[in-house]
């Protein structure tokens, strides 16, 4: 019985371990300049296709914006609940990466392509936006 629970127990500690090495999960935004706390953005995963919402903003004075500058069917929906990332799969090339998906920025309506990629062991998440040979980086930090 006690050999059970032992098995019981490290299975679920390589099921977290291995969890937690996935974009899957709530992360703090952090803004491009490295320290200011944004929002908080869930990730998940359905048919092999990453996800992400916005659950709330840090900001007090923005938590009923809406995306006014956006053009497409977010045009006019509010920011909190919005997926601004859509359509990310594992990339072929960069093992633990995802990416051929869009990212949106809520601050100015526009879509980027992207491609997210944890890192420190799953702690924080490298998000890339891509616009042509341009990118913007941003590292969030997950929450849970």
């Amino acid at each position: 019985m006690r050999h059970w629970a032992i098995g019981i127990a490290l299975a679920w500690i390589g099921v977290a371990a291995w969890a937690q090495d996935t974009p899957v999960g709530l992360w703090k935004t952090i803004d491009d300049d490295g320290k200011t706390e944004k929002s908080l953005v869930r990730i998940t995963e359905s048919g092999g296709v990453l996800t992400g919402k916005i659950e709330k903003l840090f900001d007090a004075t923005k938590q009923d914006s809406k995306c006014d500058k956006c053009t497409d069917e977010r045009k006019d929906q509010p920011v909190v609940g919005m997926t601004i990332l859509r359509n990310l799969k594992p990339d072929a090339d960069d093992k633990g990466a995802w990416s051929g998906g869009e990212v949106l920025d809520p601050n100015n309506g526009k879509t980027y392509r992207a491609r997210v990629k944890p890192l420190e062991g799953g702690k924080q998440l490298q998000l890339r936006g891509y616009l042509g040979p341009f990118y913007r980086t941003q590292v969030w930090v997950r929450a849970e």
